[in-house]
Order: C-alpha cells, then structure tokens, then sequence
C-alpha cells in the first residue's frame, strides 16, 4: 500500500499571545489546522482577529507562544532561524496585499531569482518561470518592469513568483486586496486554478466572501476561535 502523503500545513494546540502596558493579550487559543495538498482553505474573519499572526506562524515568520507547527509532516517549531528559513525557501510560497516585486527586473527575472536563490539552474529557472507567466497570461510581459505592468500584471507576477520553487505550501494575505473589482475578479480565477493545477495545499486570508465560497473550505477565525464554517 502506498503510504499517504504528509498534509502540507498541520498547526496543532497554537496559540498565539503578546506582552502591553496593560498585561497579556491572547490572539487565539488552541488553534488546530490541516491542510491536504491540493486542498485550498479560506481564512476569513473581522481585522483584528489575527488573520496574519496565524498566516506568519504557519510560514514559519513567527513562533507560537505554545503548539506546534509541521511542515510537510516535519515538526518546525524548534528549528532555529536558519533552518526555518531553508524550509521557507524551498517549501513556502508567500503573496501579500503588496506585490513586492524588485522594481530593477524585469517579471520574468522576478519570477526566476527566488529560484536561483534555491540553487536551481539558470535555464531550468527561466523556464519555470516563463511557463508560470504565459499560464497566467503574461506571455508578452515577460520583459516589462513592474512599473509597465498595471496592478493585475503585477500581482500575477507575485502569484508565479510565489509558485515558482513549487511550495509545498501556499500563503496569501489578501492577494487581491489593493486592486479593483474586475481586475480582483480575474486574478482570483487565475490565481486558484494554477493553485489546483499545481497541486500545493493553500492558505489565504480574505475579507472577499465571494473568493472564499470558491475555495474548499472556509475557515473563520473570530474571538481567539478557529471554526470551518463550510
């Protein structure tokens, strides 16, 4: 019998807690979480409620105050930072609100130097990177710098850019978030069926319930509480 694959993201007992001039706060308490590859689950919940604390923790950014993170089926709340960070290299996929995409080089090359960073070869690395942007139809954007590109080019160049080293886990903190209805609306398409096509098991944080109900399951995080609501 084949032995199962590992889940991508599994967060057991996490809870997640900060020091103020007022005493303790507590974010959330005994969250626990897996994630299939494959599988793309909706994090939704009011601003405040620690959406991104939870994304960070299981990126390995932060570190819980108590429970444990997996990767892949690896316990990584004990590595040290430099461990964590090979992890995140080869093994994450990270997208934020903000493209953060190196404005000197071009979308191809932005695509391809977090691969090369990840000790893949040149060649190999271009054409990962070219097959990522001319799926998500960017074939004749692959030499304009990101100030060419308009705010839906540029956030497809984060979501290849993100995929490019195939993660075994993807993180997105409100990916479409700074761009327009439309525009938001096409990348959403996009950006979830190259999710599928890949394989990897998904996070992303959303406050857009309609991107939400598209995915696999929809998470709610409100009053310290993880729950599946669907």
């Amino acid at each position: 019998m084949a032995e199962a694959l590992a889940p991508a993201l599994q967060l057991k007992n996490v809870a997640r807690s900060y020091q103020d001039a007022h005493g303790r706060l507590d974010v959330f308490n005994n969250v626990n979480l897996t994630i299939a590859a494959g599988e793309i689950v909706a994090l939704v919940g009011p601003s405040g409620a620690g959406k991104s604390s939870l994304l960070h923790i299981a990126g390995l950014l932060e570190r819980p105050t108590k429970g444990e993170a997996y990767i892949a089926g690896r316990n990584c709340t004990a590595l040290d930072d430099k461990a964590r960070t090979r992890v995140r290299r080869i093994g994450i996929g990270f997208i934020y609100q903000f493209h953060h995409l190196l404005p000197e080089f071009d979308a191809l090359e932005n695509v391809v130097i977090p691969q090369l960073i990840a000790s893949r070869p040149h060649q190999a690395a271009v054409e990962r990177g070219r097959e990522l942007l001319v799926r998500l139809g960017l074939a004749d954007r692959l030499d304009h710098r990101p100030a060419q590109l308009s705010g839906g080019e540029q956030q497809r160049v984060a979501i290849a850019r993100a995929l490019a080293n195939k993660p075994l886990l993807l993180l997105a903190d409100e990916p479409t978030g700074n761009l327009d209805p439309n525009t938001a609306d096409r990348v959403h398409g996009e950006f979830l069926r190259l999710i599928a096509e890949e394989g990897v098991g998904a996070l992303i944080a959303t406050h857009n319930l309609e991107l939400a109900r598209s995915m696999t399951r929809i998470l709610m995080l409100e009053h310290g509480k993880l729950v599946e609501t669907r």
